[in-house]
């Protein structure tokens, strides 16, 4: 299995193309009176737009990008994107443990990367050096550089193929495995599927996988899914065509850079804990350094396919691997009960609610994750856990 370095190089001709693109944007007016009620802000969108085009420098976000040391691999007969950064350590230090940290939508490996220097270098954050991490960060199949796979995208079929990634690839025989929302449903099925090799999965968003046949649920757990129901009923709509529809809207968003940045914006400022303001979590530089990498790689529609092909996952066996949740505060897991992951993990060794950091938690409270990832796998460095 052949690793290539792999350098972000976008063509000065798409860059050309986008800009003119953006210039010639025709906007709505907005559907109600306040602000983001009915939809992302068209005077905000319009300003992004506006800086997209002309004050964007993203010939330097292509450099900052291609500073972290990227590859792709052939796992299971499909390209594969991800970053691979190895430990800084002491001579005479214990081995680092391998850490995977996935991803979900709308969102990309840029999401990880606030993290990933304190887990890879401690000591130059003011760390314990023995709490190194390597960390790899793989671009979900189908989302910027990483290829769908051969046959429909389940968290479980994910899950088999960062394991390839991890063992074959990378030759890792024990990792840790983090992540959210999609990266969250992989990570479970790592830890259903090979408890051996998986030491431990740390989630933030805790994924609804029990099977409520043999005890229903308890009355917090109902609550908790009502809430939720009532939720969706006014945020789903983005979900509900991507389910039934995804190449008729992906028309739209892959002809159009400013319909494409709406589409992204509009979740990072929901599922965000930003108080409704966007750009507290989101510089803009960051926010269009991920809709440029979804234009240039024309991924979005491909990022679609999760949603398409949801109704084939299935419900996760129980996980006996150790687990961590850092619960995300956005309002779809707000009040979670812990009995509902408990349902699932066997073995819950660590439970935070900070109250901070939505459904990109990585990048909105990176030193929250860092701090968490540390303290839950510092014990299960060993062979033993």
């Amino acid at each position: 299995m052949t690793v290539e370095t792999f350098r972000i190089s976008v063509s000065d001709d798409v860059l050309h193309d986008l800009r003119t693109r953006l210039r010639r944007t025709l906007f709505t007016t907005a559907s109600d009176s306040t602000r983001w009620a009915a939809g992302v802000d068209p005077g905000q969108l319009r300003d992004l737009v506006a800086y997209w085009a002309d004050d964007f420098d993203w010939r330097a976000a292509e450099t900052a990008l291609n500073a972290h040391p990227q590859y792709t691999a052939q796992v299971a007969e499909k390209r594969v994107h991800f970053v691979h950064l190895k430990a800084r350590r002491a001579e005479g230090a214990p081995a680092a443990m391998p850490l995977i940290l996935t991803h979900g939508w709308p969102s990309s490996f840029v999401e990880m990367l606030r993290v990933a220097g304190p887990l890879t270098d401690p000591a130059a954050y003011g760390g314990d050096p023995a709490d190194a991490f390597d960390v790899v960060i793989p671009s979900l199949p189908g989302f910027l550089f990483s290829e769908l796979p051969r046959g429909p995208f389940t968290r479980r079929g994910v899950a088999e193929i960062w394991h390839e990634l991890m063992t074959e690839t990378l030759g890792y025989p024990r990792f840790g495995a983090f992540g959210g929302d999609i990266g969250g449903g992989v990570n479970q099925w790592l830890g259903a599927l090979y408890p051996k090799e998986v030491a431990g999965v740390h989630l933030t968003s805790a994924v609804i996988s029990a099977d409520f046949g043999t005890a229903p649920p308890t009355a917090d757990e109902q609550a908790f899914l009502d809430a939720l129901d009532a939720y969706d009923q006014g945020d789903q709509g983005y979900s509900e065509i991507m389910w039934t529809r995804p190449d008729t809207i992906a028309a739209a968003l892959a002809d159009s850079p400013a319909g494409l940045l709406a589409w992204i914006a509009d979740k990072y400022r929901d599922w965000s804990d930003c108080g409704g303001d966007l750009e507290t979590r989101w510089d803009r530089d960051t926010l269009l350094t991920v809709a440029t990498l979804y234009w240039a790689t024309g991924s979005i529609g491909s990022s679609f396919r999760q949603y398409y092909d949801y109704p084939k996952n299935t419900p996760v066996p129980p996980i006996t691997v150790p687990a961590a949740i850092t619960l995300s505060n956005e309002p779809a897991f707000r009040n979670y009960p812990r009995s509902l992951a408990e349902r699932v993990h066997t073995d819950l060794r660590h439970w935070h609610i900070p109250e901070r950091g939505g459904h990109f938690m990585a990048h909105e409270e990176p030193d929250q994750v860092v701090a968490d990832l540390r303290s839950f796998f510092r014990p299960l460095r060993s062979s033993g856990g």
